[in-house]
């Protein structure tokens, strides 16, 4: 296999396939990534996602956004409001902020506080705001906003990142690849992958090894952003606070924008709620030392 490496959004990413990817093949990729960074970084003052945190008005979004947003309104639903992309207002306050400064400079608020000011429309030609379902990209977005908000949509939009890059990749005929982007990855091909989970508090070791074919592996940790004592990325969005139950969670699902949203949301809901609106495996660790998993997962675990 040959790999390209690089850095994008935060995260080192590789893309390993059988041949070398053209130069034209990882330039699409680069400006792929460039555009969603554009849209949705809550690091650059040139995003969508910046003017929309600068005041109120109507945001044109990509078509892909569609999908991305109605995943979000599924998660939302299915766990009681935790899952929320409007939190990312908290992140800030909490010090997760477009300086990282890693102060805290107030007290964080639930989501809730922003959602009234939100919506959101499909153009002609998309499969409408209301559905549930995860996929679908519509036909483009209007966002419109009567006050500022600052939208993260860290829960599962580096997992939707990685299904678009894969989808630039079997555009140009690649159909054995594998697109890690950090916890974040999806496989296509004849030969499985072999990934380890890592464990939580001690990235040298592992809590087990799965196999993965032709599906996406996305995980979360709350020691993958940690910048002070009980603070980190994974945020309530009905309190603003972070969790302190769950360490870590993977979930497998066809694509990783599913997979990715639903590692976020196993923080706050019992997987067999999830389970009536998504297919999907998983294992989830607590802070206690404990861990529950899906039936397909209980093999790959370590004692």
């Amino acid at each position: 296999m040959h790999t390209v490496g690089f850095q994008a959004i935060g995260t080192a990413w590789t893309l390993s396939t059988p041949d070398p990817l053209e130069a034209s093949v990882q330039a699409a990729v680069a400006e792929l990534i460039q555009d969603y960074d554009r849209t949705w970084s809550r690091f650059r003052s040139d995003s969508t996602v910046a003017r929309m945190a600068d005041g109120a008005g109507s945001f044109e979004l990509p078509g892909s956004a569609a999908g991305l947003l109605r995943l979000f309104d599924a998660l939302n639903r299915l766990t009681d409001g935790a899952v929320n992309p409007l939190v990312g207002r908290s992140l800030e306050v909490l010090g997760y902020d477009a300086a990282y400064s890693f102060r805290v400079w107030g007290p964080s608020l639930p989501a809730a506080a922003w959602a009234e000011t939100v919506s959101w429309t499909e153009a002609p030609g998309g499969s409408g705001a209301g559905g549930s379902g995860a996929g679908g990209s519509g036909a483009g977005v209007t966002v419109r906003t009567s006050a500022p908000v600052t939208f993260d949509i860290g829960a599962a939009g580096k997992g939707q990142l990685v299904d678009l890059v894969c989808g630039v990749l079997e555009s140009a005929g690649v159909r054995r690849y594998v697109v890690d982007a950090g916890s974040d990855l999806r496989h296509a091909g004849a030969e499985p992958l072999r990934v380890a989970l890592e464990h939580p508090y001690d990235p040298a070791r592992a809590i087990g090894v799965l196999t993965l074919a032709d599906r996406a592996l996305c995980a979360s940790a709350v020691n993958r952003r940690r910048w002070g004592e009980g603070l980190h990325h994974v945020l309530d969005a009905r309190t603003g606070a972070p969790v302190d139950a769950v360490a870590a969670t993977w979930a497998v699902a066809a694509d990783a924008m599913t997979a990715d949203g639903l590692a976020t949301a196993l923080f706050f809901a019992d997987p067999q709620t999830l389970a009536a609106g998504f297919d999907f495996d998983y294992v989830r660790m607590f802070t206690d030392g404990r861990a529950d998993y899906s039936p397909a997962m209980a093999g790959v675990l370590f004692p």
